[in-house]
C-alpha cells in the first residue's frame, strides 16, 4: 500500500487516539440520516469495497449490548487500541457523551442511552444496511469473521441451520471461523460443502489435517471487485483446540502459521491479485503483531476479541503498511472499507465502522420473514419468562460481569459448592433493569454444544494454577501467547491479581469466607463447559437446567454484587474505567 508520509503520520495519530470522531448529532433521528448516508469514497475504475461483520454470535434479533468497562492493555499494548474504555475512549476519539456513536462504542450511561437509542443489531436491520452499501459499491463483498453459528438457543437447537440460512440470505460472500468448529468436524464440512456450495466461501489458511498437513478448507479465494482481482485469505481462530474441546476437531490442526500466511499472500499476488486482505479471527492484539510480520497484506479484518474500533490502524512491516480493523460483536457494527487501486496497488482508502441501530434502519422484509420462520417452532419456549431483573445484566469485560455473577451464584446454590468458576466467554447479550429474563435471554449466556455442569474437588494449589493459567492467556505481554477469552469468572473465592506480573505470580491473596486458601486443602468447585471428552460422556446435566431452576426460585433477581478481584499495578490504565 502506497501512503504519503503526511497520510501515514496522520493515521498514526488517529491510531494513538483510538478513533476518528464520527458525526455528532442532537438526536437519534438526525443520526440515522448522517450515519448511513455513506457514499463510496472512490468511484470508477479501481474503486474496491469490502463490508465486514464479525462475532454476531447467532443474534438474529435486535439486542442490548453493554461495552466493557475493563479491557486492560499490558506492556506495549497499554493505552493502545483496543485497550481504551469508557471516558478514555470517548475523549481520545473526540466523541461527545450522549450521542448515538458514543453509546455504540462505550459503556457510559448505558441504561439511559439504551433507553434513548434503542436496541442494536438484528439481521433484518443489518440486511438493510448491507444492501445499501452494496448498492452504491459495485461488486462489494461481505466478509464474515466467524463466531456466527453459535451463541443462541435457536442456533443450538437447529444445529446452526438457522444461522447458515440467514447468512446466505444476508449475502455473506466469504467467511472464516472459530465457534463454528464446536459443532464438530462433520457438521462444519457438511455446511461448507453443501449449504455454502456456490454461495459462500469458507476460508482458513491455518487449518490443516493432523496426519499429512493437507488444507482442510480453501486458504483463500480471488474474487473480482469492480474488475479488480482481490484475494481474501482466511485466518481461523488459531487456538481452537485449546480454548474449546479438542475432540470436536480431533483430525485438524490450527495455529497462527505466519510463514504459511506469507506463502499464501505471495501466491495470491503471483496469480494477479491487486488487493490482498485477511479475514481473521485472531483477536486484535494478535492481528497487530501479525501485521508487523507478514508483508503484502493491505488490510486485516479482525474479530474474536469483540472490539469495536472506529479506525483502521496502520502497522508498518517490511513490505509497507497493513491496516488492521476490528468490527465489534453481536451484529452491532458493520465495517466499510473503500480502497482506491492505481496501477495494480492500493493507493488510498477510507474506513468507517457503522453502528447498527435497529430503530434507525428499517427491517428488510425478506430477512424478517426468514427469522420469523426460523423462530416459529420455538417461540413459546424462547419467550417463557423465568424471572425479572432489578439490575443491568451484562457479561463483557476482563473480569466478572453481572450475568457471570448470576451464573456463579446459581451454581454455588444449586450444586452446594463453595466456589464457582464460569468461563471467560465474551459472548452474551445484556438486559436492562426491569426486563424479563426469558429462556432465550438466559440461553444467550449458556448455549454451547458442551455446556455440562460440573462439581469437582480441587486443592488450593490447583485453584491457583487454574487462575494463573487463565491470567497468562489473557495478560501475556506477547499477543501470540494469548490463547483464550477473558479471565475466568469466580464466585465465592476472592483474590487479588497483578496483570503485569510474571507467569505464576499474578494471583495473590486467595480467600474463602475471609480465610486464606490452603494449598493442600480440598474445596468443592462448581463449573461448566468442560473441554474434556470424558466430561461430555459422563451424563452431566446441562448448566441451563440449573440456572433456569435458580431463576424460577428467585422470581426477581436483585442487582448482583460483583466478585471482582483486587487489581494491583493498574492505576491510570486507560483500559480501566
Amino acid at each position: 500500500m502506497n501512503l504519503s508520509k503526511r497520510d501515514f503520520v496522520r493515521l498514526l495519530g488517529l491510531a494513538a487516539a483510538a478513533g476518528l470522531p464520527l458525526a455528532r448529532h442532537a438526536s437519534a433521528e438526525a443520526a440515522a440520516g448522517s450515519l448511513y448516508d455513506l457514499p463510496p469514497a472512490f468511484k470508477g475504475p479501481g474503486a474496491v469495497s469490502f463490508l465486514h461483520m464479525t462475532d454476531c454470535h447467532a443474534q438474529l434479533l435486535p439486542i442490548y449490548f453493554r461495552e466493557p468497562s475493563v479491557n486492560l492493555g499490558i506492556g506495549s499494548m497499554r493505552g493502545q487500541v483496543p485497550h481504551l474504555v469508557g471516558e478514555h475512549l470517548l475523549k481520545q476519539a473526540g466523541l461527545r457523551p450522549g450521542t448515538a456513536e458514543a453509546h455504540a462504542l462505550a459503556f457510559n450511561d448505558f441504561e439511559k442511552a439504551a433507553a434513548r437509542f434503542g436496541q442494536v443489531g438484528g439481521f433484518a436491520h443489518l440486511a438493510t444496511l448491507v444492501q445499501r452499501m452494496k448498492a452504491s459499491r459495485p461488486g462489494a463483498l461481505l466478509l464474515d469473521g466467524g463466531d456466527t453459528w453459535q451463541g443462541s438457543a435457536t442456533s443450538l437447537w437447529t444445529n446452526a441451520q438457522d444461522m447458515v440460512d440467514a447468512c446466505k440470505l444476508l449475502g455473506v460472500d466469504v467467511m472464516t471461523g472459530h465457534w463454528e468448529f464446536t459443532y464438530g468436524m462433520e457438521r462444519v464440512k457438511e455446511i461448507v460443502e453443501k449449504d455454502f456450495a456456490g454461495k459462500v466461501d469458507f476460508v482458513a489458511q491455518n487449518v490443516k489435517t493432523t496426519d499429512f498437513g493437507d488444507p482442510v478448507f480453501k486458504p483463500y479465494v480471488i474474487r473480482p471487485i469492480n474488475g479488480v482481482p482481490c484475494a481474501i485469505i482466511g485466518q481461523a481462530f488459531p487456538y481452537t483446540p485449546i480454548a474449546n474441546p479438542r475432540y470436536m476437531v480431533a483430525d485438524w490442526s490450527f495455529g497462527i502459521q505466519d510463514e504459511n500466511l506469507q506463502a499464501m499472500v505471495d501466491e495470491a499476488r503471483g496469480k494477479g491479485a491487486q488487493v490482498v486482505v485477511v479475514i481473521s479471527h485472531n483477536g486484535m492484539d494478535v492481528d497487530l503483531k501479525m501485521a508487523s510480520r507478514v508483508r503484502g497484506v493491505d488490510a486485516i479484518f479482525g474479530g474474536h476479541t469483540h472490539d469495536g474500533v472506529p479506525v483502521a490502524v496502520p502497522v508498518k512491516n517490511p513490505g509497507g503498511t497493513t491496516l488492521v480493523t476490528n468490527a465489534g460483536s453481536n451484529g452491532k457494527f458493520l465495517g466499510v472499507m473503500d480502497f482506491k487501486v492505481v496501477d495494480g496497488k492500493v493507493s488510498d482508502f477510507k474506513y468507517r465502522l457503522l453502528p447498527v441501530f435497529s430503530k434507525m434502519l428499517p427491517a428488510d422484509a425478506a430477512m424478517a420473514a426468514q427469522i420469523a420462520k426460523i423462530r416459529a417452532p420455538y417461540e413459546a419456549k424462547l419467550n417463557e419468562v423465568l424471572a425479572t431483573t432489578e439490575g443491568t445484566l451484562y457479561r463483557r469485560g476482563n473480569f466478572n460481569g453481572s450475568w457471570d455473577q448470576l451464573i456463579c451464584d446459581a451454581l454455588i446454590e444449586t450444586q452446594g459448592a463453595q466456589i464457582a468458576f464460569s468461563p471467560g466467554f465474551r459472548w452474551g447479550t445484556s438486559l436492562l433493569p426491569g426486563q424479563a429474563i426469558t429462556r432465550e435471554l438466559m440461553m444467550d449466556q449458556l448455549a454451547t454444544t458442551y455446556s455440562h455442569a460440573t462439581v469437582t474437588p480441587m486443592s488450593g494449589e490447583t485453584i491457583k494454577t487454574v487462575l494463573e493459567d487463565v491470567a497468562d492467556n489473557l495478560f501475556n505481554a506477547d499477543p501470540y501467547y494469548q490463547q483464550g477469552g477473558d479471565m475466568v469468572r469466580v464466585g465465592g473465592l476472592t483474590y487479588a491479581i497483578e496483570p503485569g506480573a510474571a507467569m505464576g505470580r499474578r494471583i495473590q491473596d486467595m480467600r474463602l469466607d475471609g480465610q486464606p486458601i490452603e494449598a493442600g486443602k480440598s474445596y468443592k468447585v462448581a463449573g461448566w463447559a468442560p473441554v474434556s471428552e470424558e466430561a461430555a460422556k459422563a451424563g452431566l446435566p446441562p448448566v441451563w437446567e440449573l440456572v433456569e431452576r435458580w431463576l424460577k426460585d428467585q422470581k426477581v433477581v436483585k442487582p448482583r454484587r460483583l466478585n471482582t478481584p483486587r487489581l494491583i499495578g493498574v492505576d491510570g490504565n486507560p483500559g480501566l474505567a
